[in-house]
């Protein structure tokens, strides 16, 4: 599998938790080191594994270019990931790009041009495409063409250039900004959803390896309730608590140097960091546990919205601290319970 990237199409970061902050290039190069590079490493998301493992055979059998693939779900749960293990099932070039970057039609058009056979271009954050962009990946994905049109007014001509038969893979996290004329043109639509603690354990361990990390059991499932479901956070929470054991412990990572670091991190038993202890008690202190709106909510935290429904909310709605009605955001019974707050 040969991986192709861009320059002028790098992913852009916006201000986000302390769990999902920007990587420094050695944490780039340390998430590299801990992708799973097979099926078999990829651990979780079993039914979705088998699905696409089965659509890519029988793709092959038919000598065909695999259907369009969208994943969608929360950032850090694999997305990327699959994509590349898909590119490698189908022994494919990968191309990646991200939506905010394509800026106009000829950043996106030069990109289907430079396309081979049986490429697979990766868009991630494709729900930050422009509409304008939007309008010529249609064509491209169900008719394999581009259309450009030159001049204008009775001038105007429409220009058909063929495309390679590729197969566009899609990643989002916010599912309900793609439009409709977009998503119907994906073959196939995968959600990709929180792992289970088990599995977390299961890949704390298998980086634990990688990185060749002593750590005892006890501090791989404190570990792993921290991570919010998510393997992302499970390696960087476990990158940060080697810090810890090598600097405060004996090397060795243990129940108490996991609570330390924990601790210093201003992490909580739930995995809940400062912000996310800060819009809860926004929603009780200042709204009187709510209703309260998204913009009000965002305007006094001084967030971003997109973090707050992308990064904080998805994770305070499974654990049940937060609930949503159509005036707002309310903080449950177990949110005051867990700050400690009368209600």
């Amino acid at each position: 599998m040969i991986v192709k990237s861009n320059d002028n199409l790098s992913k852009t970061n916006s201000s986000l938790s302390q769990n999902e902050a920007p990587l420094s290039e050695e944490g780039n190069t340390l998430d590299q080191t801990l992708r799973p590079k097979s099926w078999n490493d990829f651990v979780g998301q079993e039914k979705t594994k088998k699905n696409i493992k089965i659509m890519l055979q029988a793709a092959n059998e038919r000598r065909e270019t695999a259907d369009h693939i969208l994943f969608c779900g929360g950032p850090g749960l694999g997305k990327t990931t699959l994509s590349y293990l898909v590119a490698q099932t189908a022994e494919s070039n990968i191309r990646t790009a991200s939506g905010p970057s394509i800026q106009k039609p000829g950043d996106l058009a030069a990109i289907l041009t430079s396309l081979s056979d049986k490429d697979i271009l990766f868009i991630d954050e494709i729900h930050r495409l422009n509409s304008a962009c939007e309008e010529i990946i249609y064509p491209a994905m169900e008719d394999f063409e581009l259309n450009i049109i030159t001049g204008t007014g009775p001038m105007a001509k429409t220009l058909k250039i063929e495309l390679a038969r590729f197969t566009l893979i899609g990643a989002t996290t916010r599912i309900g900004l793609l439009s409709s004329p977009l998503r119907d043109r994906f073959g196939a639509t995968f959600q990709i959803d929180f792992y289970n603690i088990e599995d977390i354990e299961k890949i704390i361990e298998k980086s634990a390896t990688i990185l060749k990390i002593k750590i005892d059991k006890p501090a791989i499932k404190l570990i792993a309730q921290c991570s919010r479901f998510t393997p992302r956070i499970a390696n960087r929470l476990l990158r940060r608590i080697r810090d810890f054991a090598q600097i405060e412990g004996r090397g060795v990572i243990d129940e108490k140097i996991t609570k330390l670091g924990m601790e210093e991190m201003e992490i909580d038993e739930l995995g809940l960091g400062h912000r996310d202890r800060k819009l809860l008690e926004i929603i009780i202190e200042k709204f009187q546990g709510g209703p309260v709106g998204l913009q009000a909510l965002a305007a006094v935290a001084s967030e971003e919205q997109d973090n707050i429904l992308g990064v904080y909310e998805p994770y305070l709605l499974r654990l049940g601290l937060i609930n949503r009605t159509s005036k707002g955001r309310t903080a449950t019974q177990k949110a005051y319970k867990h700050l400690h707050k009368k209600n």
